[in-house]
């Protein structure tokens, strides 16, 4: 469980997400009061409390930056963001607001929850929007012999067998059409992927709803 509520990581993500663009910026109180569409007494407040906990460096006068436990903390509460937004919208096809309902998780998975998704998912690097998911404090553990993957974060060279197939009865007979069902064999070439030998052409949303476990260590 996180020392720290969710609106004092909410402060420091929207911090660190200043920082990105300008590194070495100042964060304005009135520009945090803003982000944050609170008033800059309690904008002050807050940023008052992360400096006696060590997370924010304040400026007098002028607003606050991270301090390097800060910037780690707020990298890993973006990166947790970013994963959610990619299992919620590819892998589970929810429709609804993504980027809300990440924002309300983010809060709540801890580390080791956070380094089980970031591996399903093929430690992904980007955001569906985009956004370069931080790779500060980042566990990257080698992609071994039986780790289950979603086809479309297959590493380049990688083989594996389907395990798993999450798609509606529409994408099941398109997928069915292409000669991929459960224990077909996945190569990623180069990008091209791959069905026991033939071509395969799925979206890439559909593409994070094919699971399969790799047959061999990435690499060996």
């Amino acid at each position: 469980m996180s020392d720290y509520s969710e609106i004092e990581e909410m402060y420091l993500k929207r911090i660190f997400e200043v920082h990105v663009d300008t590194p070495d910026a100042i964060v304005r109180t009135t520009q945090l009061a803003s982000l944050m569409d609170v008033s800059p007494a309690s904008a002050t407040e807050m940023i008052h409390r992360l400096t006696n906990r060590g997370m924010v460096t304040h400026v007098p006068y002028k607003g606050c930056r991270l301090s390097p436990l800060g910037f780690q903390y707020a990298a890993r509460i973006k990166r947790r963001e970013g994963l959610l937004q990619i299992l919620l919208s590819e892998v589970i096809g929810f429709s609804g607001d993504v980027t809300a309902v990440a924002c309300r998780m983010e809060h709540a998975i801890g580390d080791d929850l956070e380094a089980a998704l970031d591996r399903l998912l093929g430690y992904p690097e980007n955001a569906p929007d985009g956004t370069r998911i931080p790779m500060v404090e980042r566990a990257v553990e080698p992609l071994g012999k039986g780790t289950l993957l979603p086809i479309g974060a297959l590493p380049d060279g990688a083989t594996a067998t389907v395990d798993l197939i999450l798609v509606s009865s529409v994408e099941g007979v398109t997928i069915g059409a292409a000669g991929l069902a459960v224990g077909s064999t996945i190569t990623n070439s180069g990008g091209v992927l791959t069905c026991d030998g033939s071509e395969l052409e799925v979206s890439r949303p559909m593409s994070m709803r094919i699971l399969a476990r790799l047959i061999s260590d990435v690499g060996g």
